[in-house]
């Protein structure tokens, strides 16, 4: 049976390259990265050159990378440690933002008694900017916290627009760049972001390995204890292996943006024509939308909703009906639910995300299993 992968957004395939990098590491620097004999010190320059090179991605200071076990747990740290260490008094960010960050803001307010705010969402899935300058005139230490694309819909956040209102406020700017970083360029020496985070797998690298971007003197401090790895921000073994897969990944990735996003965008484009040919009444949620997303809503009776995604995994098509932490959930995606009527949410939506590794072969493929549902 053909199969074709469209769920990009929530995990990639590595890129060969990845793991013959990984492969070797793993058989032969196989050093703990903090002990002092050769295979530890051989381990330390691995690691620091994954660090320098991720660095030299972002025009960001080798100092300020902080290698983690994913995005969700950066988000944690910088959220938990801005809150209790640099005595943040309220939050601002958005309804549409991964769980990463809404779950850890609400568990904050309850903890901390926080007050979090909420900026509005446009009906097109954008953010309301003006409401964002609305709610920093109210003078409170604050750290925002919103996601350059969001992973369900694609909305793109204008970074350097909200890292300069954010700076008129005096507010701190964190943004979970987990969608974007290896397939958008961000110039962090341009763009005065305060903090962002990475997941690896997200970039064709291995699941387990993320990084947190802090910037200097920042002030945070610990999200666990216990050796001083990481500068003493991040306890415990760093995994050599998936650093350095990580750093080839993202490598590899700024290296090939440019042909890889204009195929990637190419294969949206057709599948949008695809959908438009056989679906005429499909609607896409969210505009003017990252080049590798493309949520729809599919002109189909509801009662198809709670089983499309199993038929067309039978038919060997993966895609998701939003973020694949929720995906065992019969809930509407929280995102979806602030930019659509309650009609148009009961109707069969699902998310395609694409990567190089795919082709106009995969694309009809969906359609042809869209058709027979």
């Amino acid at each position: 049976m053909k199969k074709a992968y469209l769920d990009n957004a929530s995990t990639t395939a590595l890129r060969p390259e990845v793991i013959l990098e990984m492969t070797k590491i793993l058989t032969e620097d196989y050093g703990n990265p903090s002990s002092t004999h050769s295979q530890g010190r051989n381990a330390k320059s691995i690691l620091e050159l994954s660090r320098k090179s991720i660095a030299r991605q972002l025009n960001a200071a080798a100092s300020e990378i902080i290698f983690t076990s994913c995005g969700t747990e950066a988000d944690n740290w910088i959220l938990r440690s801005a809150v209790k260490n640099l005595k943040i008094e309220r939050i601002i960010t958005s309804k549409i933002e991964h769980h990463a960050v809404l779950h850890t803001a609400m568990a904050l307010q309850d903890e901390y008694g926080i007050q979090v705010d909420y900026v509005n969402v446009k009906p097109n899935g954008e953010l309301d900017l003006t409401h964002l300058a609305e709610l920093l005139s109210e003078e409170k230490k604050t750290l925002v916290s919103l996601m350059h694309v969001n992973n369900e819909t694609g909305t793109v956040l204008d970074l350097d627009r909200v890292s300069q209102i954010c700076q008129e406020h005096k507010a701190l700017f964190h943004s979970d760049t987990v969608q974007s970083i290896g397939k958008a360029k961000i110039d962090l020496q341009h763009t005065p972001i305060d903090f962002i985070v990475a997941s690896a797998h997200k970039f064709h690298g291995p699941k387990g390995a993320g990084f947190a971007f802090v910037r200097k003197n920042s002030g945070l401090q610990p999200l666990f204890f216990g050796g001083e790895q990481e500068k003493g921000q991040r306890a415990g073994t760093e995994a050599v292996h998936q650093i350095a897969g990580m750093a080839k990944a993202l490598e590899l990735s700024y290296e090939n943006l440019e042909t890889e996003s204009l195929y990637i965008d190419s294969l949206k484009e057709y599948t949008v024509e695809k959908l438009k040919a056989n679906f005429p009444d499909f609607k896409i949620n969210g505009e003017n939308t990252f080049y590798n997303l493309l949520n729809v809503t599919l002109p189909m009776d509801e009662s198809k909703t709670s089983m499309i995604l199993f038929h067309l995994d039978m038919k060997g098509i993966a895609v998701s009906r939003g973020s694949a932490c929720q995906s065992g959930s019969i809930r509407p995606s929280h995102v979806l639910a602030e930019m659509l009527s309650p009609d148009e949410l009961k109707k069969p939506n699902i998310r395609i995300s694409f990567s190089h590794f795919n082709t106009k072969e995969d694309i009809d493929l969906l359609i042809e299993g869209l058709k027979r549902i």
